[in-house]
């Protein structure tokens, strides 16, 4: 793994650029994608299909793990995923246990539990509801901690504007949806904006991506016991634990290099606005590999929730070069 010093890692995989995760994205390369060697439109294109091709990775990943659940059940593959993913970055990373502080070990451990919460409850939900609607409303969660974190009264109309769309793919009330699988993917957006802090900490207080494979082995851990209850020993067989790690691979490994490579010359900004288009990619990958197919209602409910992820990046962006 080809890794830049980033001030953090998995934060690149957070849909919507926070107060703090800007700043340390924006160390991770130049601020303009066509500067140093190998400019030119082709060199420029680069970086953006590397963000694609990671969402793309995330997703279909995604879509592979709810085909893994009826063997292995969604801890069970939560487990699966974790686990494999922080048994590749231990050998690829080789983290220093030395050297850290105790308030550096509470933040990885921090940035751990809500790595593994945002996965149990994610799976939990994608095992109840349609991918793309998962997605969609797990994104609202660093949408909402990008909106009252900015303190901007434009940002309330693009939190309206999600809203709208949360209550379009609820029929007015979440009738059609699995109401524990809606909870859970709201859930899962909480954690993932405790994520998107806890992992911009952690990036600073470790080199590299050695916070990021120390979290990863807190995740697994936390998230061992439950896969064992539920799964027990459907874990060991040879078939899921292939299907295991190429969640892992899909969903952690692949898309978290291929997100460093892009920042490298890629503006945190325009990095987090293609990353806003996640619920986009989810409900396609839903529909090829889960024929999971969405309704026109559906389908404008994902367009408000991106285009108000959209909407508050931009306007995130445009305070911070005004300040």
């Amino acid at each position: 793994m080809n890794v830049q010093p980033s001030a953090s890692e998995p934060a690149a995989a957070a849909a919507v650029a926070v107060p703090e995760v800007v700043p340390a994205l924006d160390t991770a390369g130049p601020k303009d994608p066509g500067s140093g060697p190998g400019t030119g439109r082709g060199a420029a294109l680069v970086p953006i299909v590397l963000v694609v091709a990671g969402g793309l990775s995330v997703q279909f990943g995604s879509a592979v793990a709810a085909l893994l659940m009826p063997k292995a059940g969604a801890l069970g593959v939560v487990t699966l995923r974790l686990a494999a993913a922080a048994l590749i970055l231990l050998v690829v990373c080789r983290p220093k246990l030395r050297g850290h502080s105790r308030a550096d070990w509470g933040t990885v451990v921090a940035f751990g539990v809500a790595m593994g919460g945002m996965n149990t409850l994610f799976y939990q939900a994608l095992d109840r509801i349609p991918l793309g609607i998962a997605v969609t409303l797990e994104v609202l969660g660093p949408l909402a901690l990008s909106v009252f974190a900015s303190r901007r009264l434009i940002n309330v109309v693009w939190a309206g504007l999600a809203l709208v769309g949360v209550v379009l793919l609820g029929g007015g009330g979440f009738d059609r949806l699995d109401p524990v699988g809606a909870a859970y993917a709201l859930g899962a957006g909480a954690m993932w904006a405790a994520y998107i802090v806890f992992s911009a900490r952690t990036g600073r207080r470790f080199p590299q991506a050695d916070g990021l494979a120390l979290a990863m082995v807190v995740a697994a851990v936390l998230s061992l016991p439950l896969g064992i209850w539920e799964s027990g020993a459907k874990l060991t067989v040879p078939s899921t634990l292939a299907l295991g790690a190429a969640v892992a691979v899909l969903s952690s490994v692949l898309p978290y290099t291929l997100e460093l490579m892009a920042l490298r010359r890629l503006p945190a900004s325009t990095f987090a606005v293609m990353m806003s288009l996640e619920p986009a990619i989810a409900a396609t990958a839903g529909f090829l590999i889960l024929n999971q197919a969405l309704s026109t209602t559906d389908a404008l409910a994902i367009a408000l929730v991106i285009g108000a992820s959209m909407g508050a990046v931009r306007s995130r962006t445009g305070a911070r070069k005004k300040g």
